[in-house]
């Protein structure tokens, strides 16, 4: 049941607590006060009560990062968010192992401001020890070197960039990071050292009209404030100013809670002790960064203190009686028990959620169970449950009844430009290679200003062999994108006007018809054969899924819809499911294979490697333990008397679902009534292996699970040759895996192996040479002697290998040290920490797949990459590094730095000699020529058969042009006075080229208005210019002329076309009978045309062709 009980009442329950008042009196003098059981978050909130009623700053410190956060996001939560700080530390880990991260620093910085500022109301801090133990720089210089500036104050825009660059800001074209301001006109962007967005000041005049804080990656403004502050660079990287410990800039009357005293001091001791013997090898000046442990903790005393003691101990002054929450374990029978218990005994029940929808799921479970009891639901952040016998409450938080991770938020500052984006990828610069369209490969020469009758035009200039040049239209941008080929490797560059690109295109496209003619026909065939018909879904079936303890994604549950509706018609599936490693695919598969069960049809699941034979083995046998299903796995690693036993019972009937590599299509293998053929990761199979699939696929219903994603286009133009299924959102409180990059140091992996074994976890070590790997596996136990260690690779014999895995498996051992066989489908939900030696040597889809091995369970998961010094590696090495670092996201990564994934996607599905072909043409030329080649053959070939396909888009019956070409002597462009960056001039041509609907064009021109102030004449008609192409797209003209203030507009070439009956053409010629002074059709050289008088403006040319089209 839900009531008005919630976390506002639970606070005020915390702040009538008898332990409050007496320990505020306390507060008046130094001096430390011990407090014993007090656990969990009820200790949250007593603090929580403490600050309400004190007046004073509370600055706790906690054990780690991680707890710390924990402690903030419960603060903000009941106090606001205006009365929370967190005070994280400069560094990635700590200062000790170097590392600065800019990110972070500005969030301490922001932190920072906000501390020593006098006006503030006080303050929850929440701090651990790696933060605590660095410098600060001092209140006084913080206060003398800060600007604050307010909406509607008089200040010259000149006399404001005087004063950065006096304060060592950087001008730059547009700001993307602290420290640097940029001019447009009258708006000033400014990105401070004291907060984590940039501000952007628009000046009318020398008055401050308006001041926004504005998104780094868009560049558009998210919101309006009335003032700012600015502050210089008074990080660690400068060694100007007075640095001080952070005990320096508290407030007097600042109350400090150790959360553990012991643990705090301890930590404190060890980062300074490892400072001053790391002195030398870090390139910072360590003293000037830490504080010294003992002088740090003996400053904190002039302070009051509370100590907090988890275990109950009666010498102390302050006694609470909190336990933790129960061990749920998703038993909601033991759940309702202890609801009841507590109901008799007059306890209060308040269950936490973050999400609405898992508090009407606990509604609905337990009113289920017991309709009686009393409970109540609230939305709120609580990390951990407790129940608490003075209060006489029970605060039971969801993520730990369903066992899940409970995800902490912090606040993010910048986002790093020197990772992989979009963008970057598909920005032009001079002298990059391009592909246009219609004449091929050649190199991007930039923009250029030519005079079209005595009006000025921006031009694309494009150099091919032979140094010919090429000027592009910039209304043509949207022929030219940049060449991405595979592997990095230089393409050809091509003659003008020689007939090699065309050839290449033609025969590209003629093998890609073929490979898809052939995706077709054996669709086709699927279509005629008759297939089996399951019955619908049971009782058994609804058991399976509601027994599974993941939420089922939007993604999961439309795919697990599609494969049953696949199954229960009466045409062969052929689908395939697509998602990122970890997203549930192998769940989709086990439902099939069970509904296939259920009809007494047998399922054959087919998988690349021995391992992952046994593994899915392991996986479908525990979903389905329940259930009279039996299931086998044949492979390399069992004996041949084992497989000889299985297939006998797989061709009598006794065995229900088989799984095996390549061996289960083998000739000996026989089944008694195959149903299902579920292949994993199809594309790993060898040419042979596929043929046979193929035979056998034609009337068996077959599922295939791949996580290389199939890139966009392809998804589309092979919708009605193969039925896809994507699923792309990661399952609910599925955690991003922590990813840190960090040359060999024999300390990070203790730490690491250390702190994953002590919370009972596994660690995966990737060693990628079989040569030394015995050598790793020495260093390894050598600084973990308690370390249970073992090593695997490839090369093993089959039951070794087996053996290794099983006992890993079994928690035998707890650091594996393997080759790159753990990458594909290994599932151990134990395994949590991933340590990838030489991470450099790996390609971004391989590190992204052995990533994606960790981080599979309700823990947090880590990935540390060790490579030799980054200053040391090639550029592109430290682009993908930085790239898998930032994207650490789950599907995060697929749309931007997964690109070589996309090209070996497209090879995998058409066929490897397409990956020729995509060298080539370049990767966007090739999605361009493929959609087409399929277009057509959808139209020409296959349209009766693909016309009546449900869900299929409809392919249109009347052709209009693709594309119209325009050409003007209007001046129409971006002038250098309004966006003078050319690389930002250039990639908004792009932008709006591509532009297709009215939306998106408004949205264009706000963002337009929003950089770079009110938009100048010749860009409102370049705007225009965007409407008039998809108007005459849809009037059927290919090419429009607007010159000496006339307008000849040429409609499809090809006479014959259905366009001349189609209705559009009829109005047109209706439009003209009526009022016939409009506009004339012109005959000329066998092509229709349109002439229009005086029209003087692109605008102009938009209102008369919206009279031609049908309302």
């Amino acid at each position: 049941m839900t009531s008005h009980f919630n976390l506002s009442s639970l606070f005020e329950k915390y702040l009538r607590h008898k332990n409050v008042d007496p320990l505020l009196k306390r507060f008046s003098k130094t001096g430390t006060i011990s407090l014993s059981g007090l656990n969990e978050s009820a200790f949250s909130f007593f603090l929580f009560a403490l600050f309400k009623k004190s007046k004073s700053d509370i600055f706790v410190v906690a054990n780690d990062r991680e707890e710390a956060a924990y402690l903030h996001n419960e603060a903000q939560s009941v106090l606001g968010d205006e009365n929370c700080c967190l005070l994280v530390s400069d560094f990635k880990r700590a200062a000790i192992y170097g590392q600065h991260d800019p990110e972070s620093a500005l969030i301490r910085g922001e932190s920072i401001r906000i501390i020593v500022d006098t006006k503030r109301e006080p303050l929850f801090i929440v701090t651990y020890p790696e933060s605590l133990i660095e410098t600060s720089v001092s209140r006084d210089d913080i206060v003398s070197n800060t600007i604050s500036l307010h909406k509607g104050e008089n200040l010259s825009p000149d006399f404001l960039t005087d004063l950065l660059l006096t304060y060592n800001f950087t001008y730059v074209d547009f700001v993307y990071e602290p420290g640097q301001f940029a001019v447009r006109g009258g708006i000033v962007d400014i990105f401070s050292f004291s907060n984590i967005s940039p501000y952007r000041i628009d000046f009318m005049g020398d008055t401050v009209d308006s001041i926004r804080v504005f998104d780094i990656e868009t560049q558009t403004s998210e919101y309006q404030t009335d003032s700012m502050s600015i502050i210089p660079n008074l990080g660690i990287n400068k060694n100007e100013g007075n640095r001080v410990p952070i005990s320096h800039i508290l407030r007097e009357n600042t109350v400090i809670v150790y959360d553990d005293y012991r643990f705090t001091e301890s930590k404190l001791k060890f980062l300074w002790e490892t400072s001053i013997e790391k002195e030398n090898e870090l390139e910072i000046d360590i003293k000037n960064i830490v504080t010294n442990a003992d002088e740090l903790l003996k400053n904190l005393e002039h302070f009051p203190i509370i100590h907090n003691i988890r275990n109950i101990d009666s010498d102390t002054p302050f006694t609470f009686q909190v336990e933790p929450q129960p061990n749920f374990s998703k038993n909601f029978e033991l759940l309702q028990q202890t609801i009841t218990e507590y109901n008799k005994l007059n306890y209060e029940v308040l269950i936490v959620s973050e999400q609405q929808k898992q508090i009407d799921r606990i509604n609905a479970i337990l009113n289920q169970i017991d309709n009686t009891l009393s409970f109540h639901t609230t939305l709120g952040t609580v990390h951990k449950g407790f129940i608490d016998h003075d209060l006489k409450i029970c605060v039971f938080t969801d993520h730990q009844i369903f066992d899940r991770y409970h995800k902490y938020r912090v606040k993010l500052g910048f986002t790093r430009k020197d990772a992989l984006t979009l963008d970057d990828i598909t920005s032009l610069h001079p002298g990059d290679y391009v592909v246009h369209i219609d004449h091929g490969v050649g190199y991007f020469g930039g923009l250029e200003k030519i005079e079209v009758n005595g009006k000025i035009q921006e031009v694309i200039k494009l150099v091919y062999r032979d140094n010919d040049t090429l000027y592009v239209n910039i209304h043509a941008l949207h022929k030219i994108s940049k060449y991405k080929g595979k592997d990095a490797i230089p393409p050809k560059i091509h003659k003008l006007g020689s007939a090699l690109w065309q050839n290449t295109k033609s025969n590209a496209k003629s093998k890609i018809k073929d490979i898809a003619r052939e995706l077709i026909s054996l669709y086709a065939e699927r279509l005629q054969q008759p297939g089996y018909s399951f019955s619908a879904d049971s009782y058994l079936n609804q058991q399976l899924e509601a027994s599974f303890i993941y939420e089922d994604t939007p993604d999961q549950e439309l795919a697990t819809k599609a494969v049953k509706a696949d199954m229960e018609s009466s045409s062969p599936m052929d689908r395939l499911v697509c998602g990122d490693v970890g997203f549930g695919k192998t769940e989709v598969a086990i439902r099939a294979a069970f509904k296939a069960a259920c009809d007494n049809k047998q399922t054959a699941v087919l998988v690349p490697t021995t391992i992952l034979a046994f593994q899915h083995m392991k996986t479908f046998t525990e979903r389905l333990k329940d259930f009279p299903v039996r299931i086998e796995y044949v492979s390399r690693m069992r004996s041949t008397k084992e497989v000889k036993a299985v297939l006998h019972d797989l061709k009598n009937g006794l065995v229900d679902i088989i799984i095996g590599t390549h061996r289960l299509v083998s000739n000996d293998v026989q089944f008694k009534d195959l149903g299902l053929l579920i292949i994993d990761e199809e594309q790993k199979f060898g040419v042979k292996t596929k043929e046979k699939l193929r035979a056998m696929k034609v009337n068996v219903d077959t599922l295939t699970l791949t996580a290389t994603p199939i890139p966009r286009t392809l998804q589309f133009s092979l919708m009605g040759a193969r039925d896809l299924s994507i699923i792309k959102t990661p399952p609910p409180n599925r955690l991003p895996i922590t990813t840190e990059v960090h040359t060999f140091d024999t300390n990070i992996i203790m730490e690491a192996i250390d702190y994953e074994i002590n919370r009972g976890g596994q660690v995966f070590f990737v060693h990628n040479r079989i040569q030394n790997i015995v050598e790793i596996e020495r260093i390894v136990k050598e600084i973990c002697p308690k370390a249970r260690v073992v090593h695997a690779h490839g090369q093993m014999e089959g039951r070794q290998l087996e053996k290794i895995m099983l006992e890993f498996i079994d928690e035998k051992y707890d650091v594996l040290i393997a080759t790159t066989i753990i990458e594909s489908g290994l599932d151990i939900p134990n395994a949590n920490t991933m340590i990838i030696n030489d991470a450099h040597n790996f390609g971004l889809s391989d590190l992204h797949q052995l990533r994606g091995r960790v981080g599979r369970s309700n823990r947090k998961a880590f990935c540390y990459l060790l490579t030799p010094p980054l200053q040391l590696l090639p550029a592109e090495s430290r682009r993908r590094l930085q790239a898998i670092e930032s994207f650490s996201e789950l599907g995060s990564g697929l749309n931007i730095a997964l690109q070589d994934l996309d090209i070996r996607g497209a090879g995998n599905l058409l066929g490897g000699e397409q990956s020729g072909f995509i060298s080539q043409l370049g990767y966007e030329t090739y999605q361009t020529v493929l959609q087409e080649a399929v277009l057509e053959l959808k139209e020409q070939e296959f349209k009766n058969l693909l016309g009546n396909r449900p869900n299929n888009e409809q392919v249109s019956t009347i052709e209009t042009t693709k594309d119209c070409q325009i050409d003007t002597d209007l001046e129409v462009l971006f002038p250098d006075s309004y966006i003078s960056n050319i690389a930002e001039r250039i990639k908004l041509y792009k932008q709006l080229d591509n532009i297709t609907t009215d939306e998106e064009l408004q949205q264009f021109s706000t963002m337009l208005i929003d950089r770079f102030g009110k938009i100048p004449k010749e860009t409102e008609e370049l705007i225009n210019v965007v409407k008039l192409r998809r108007k005459a797209v849809t009037l059927g003209f290919e090419k429009i002329v607007i010159k000496q203030q006339k307008m000849i507009c040429y409609f499809i070439s090809d006479q014959e076309s259905d366009f001349f009956d189609s209705k559009i053409f009829q109005n047109m010629l209706l439009v003209l009978q009526r009022e016939p002074n409009l506009a004339r059709l012109q005959e000329h050289g066998g092509k229709l045309r349109l002439v229009v008088e005086k029209i003087k403006s692109v605008s102009a040319a938009n209102k008369l062709l919206e009279m031609f089209l049908i309302n």
